[in-house]
């Protein structure tokens, strides 16, 4: 039990990571940070839960974008299926950014392992929750997380 504790820990400020965005720019993810917290997701096109998740998304990016609130989606699909994210994504008219991550090395650096994965992280960098999966009432949850990050009373 004791050995778990400094595992823990120190997963419990993100490192330095670098986005790669759909159209190939780079952008750092702590330029988002700087606005407030953060919500990356990790989805695939060929993952359900995840298809069904992004409706709430979406809704809490509309929702909660002007309280200083951002929501990445990082796709791990392969660089052979980018059209179809694209294609996915522009045809569902979602609000919120959209970035690749075809060999899931930004996945990994976060400790990413059931598809979906949500990790919410506050202006610092801090991970104040994090949830594998998506059932539905989960976006419950999710949403309770990020109405916490932003210091927002229920």
């Amino acid at each position: 039990m004791a050995l778990a504790v400094p595992i823990i820990f120190g997963q419990n400020k993100v490192p330095t990571i670098k986005l790669k965005k759909l159209n190939g720019q780079s952008v750092m993810l702590q330029n988002y940070l700087k606005e407030g917290p953060v919500l990356i997701n990790f989805w695939a096109t060929w993952c359900a839960p995840c298809i069904k998740e992004m409706v709430y998304l979406d809704q809490f990016e509309k929702k909660y974008k002007d309280n200083g609130l951002s929501i990445l989606a990082v796709s791990i699909d392969s660089q052979k299926s980018l059209s179809q994210v694209r294609s996915y994504i522009r045809s569902k008219k979602y609000t919120f950014e959209v970035f690749q991550d075809p060999n899931s090395q930004t996945f990994k650096k976060l400790n990413g392992n059931l598809m979906p994965t949500n990790i919410l992280i506050n202006k610092d960098g801090k991970i104040l929750w994090r949830h594998y999966g998506y059932l539905p009432g989960d976006e419950t949850e999710m949403e309770k997380a990020i109405r916490s990050a932003l210091k927002i009373d229920s």
